[in-house]
């Protein structure tokens, strides 16, 4: 494995953050990365580390410092909530009712409350997981169930595609959406997530204020 740069580290870092204004959280995608690496940015400052897999994450969390707010970014399982109900500061990727059941569920066994994104699919991909707006329109039309869950926006992706008139299209659509939908659910609801390494400038165009970036902080993994 190559050393650890940390002057590349700080230098990517310090582009990337000086391309954002100052209303967007930045995530810095940690999947695969190093507990050294993602140290090394933490003593930069750095505290928002997003994760895609729960058991990754899970061995991680402990060899970190404590104050890290814990992004989980990825597609989840029930099955596998438990691992991070402990510690996630935020679950982006919450694709349906019986997964927010789950969270719930494992929320109130820690005596927490957990914030969560619901996802939105609006990308061309089957691949991609998320409610429709209608279904989300149609959940926060009911009273909201669950008492351990604080929603606390949206969340979606874009096609994987060099058309940039459909991604940004896409991410107006979802733009649209949380803001039609911020009257109707609740003071905590903040938060929009869209956009990562490749097209967060056209997101953040669109409304997003949070973004999901990894390579072009970390570097090219190895």
């Amino acid at each position: 494995m190559a050393a650890l740069d940390r002057s590349a580290l700080a230098e990517r870092y310090h582009t990337v953050k000086a391309s954002l204004p100052p209303h967007v959280t930045l995530v810095a995608v940690s999947k695969t990365r190093t507990v050294a690496e993602i140290q090394a940015l933490y003593d930069l400052g750095h505290r928002a580390f997003g994760e895609n897999y729960p058991q990754e994450l899970r061995e991680k969390q402990p060899l970190l410092p404590a104050d890290i707010e814990w992004h989980f970014i990825g597609h989840l399982q029930r099955s596998n909530v438990k691992y991070i109900a402990p510690f996630a500061h935020l679950v982006h990727g919450v694709d349906g009712v019986k997964l927010m059941d789950e969270l719930d569920k494992r929320a109130g066994q820690h005596q927490r409350v957990q914030d969560v994104l619901l996802q939105v699919h609006i990308a061309q991909e089957e691949t991609k997981h998320g409610f429709t707006p209608e279904e989300v329109g149609a959940l926060l039309e009911r009273p909201w169930r669950w008492g351990n869950l604080r929603l606390r926006g949206l969340m979606g992706m874009a096609t994987n595609t060099s058309n940039e008139q459909l991604v940004q299209a896409e991410f107006e659509g979802l733009g649209e959406l949380f803001r039609r939908s911020k009257p109707h659910a609740g003071a905590a609801f903040d938060t929009l997530s869209m956009g990562m390494s490749g097209d967060a400038p056209l997101a953040i165009a669109a409304g997003s204020n949070l973004v999901r970036i990894g390579t072009a902080i970390f570097g090219e993994r190895h």
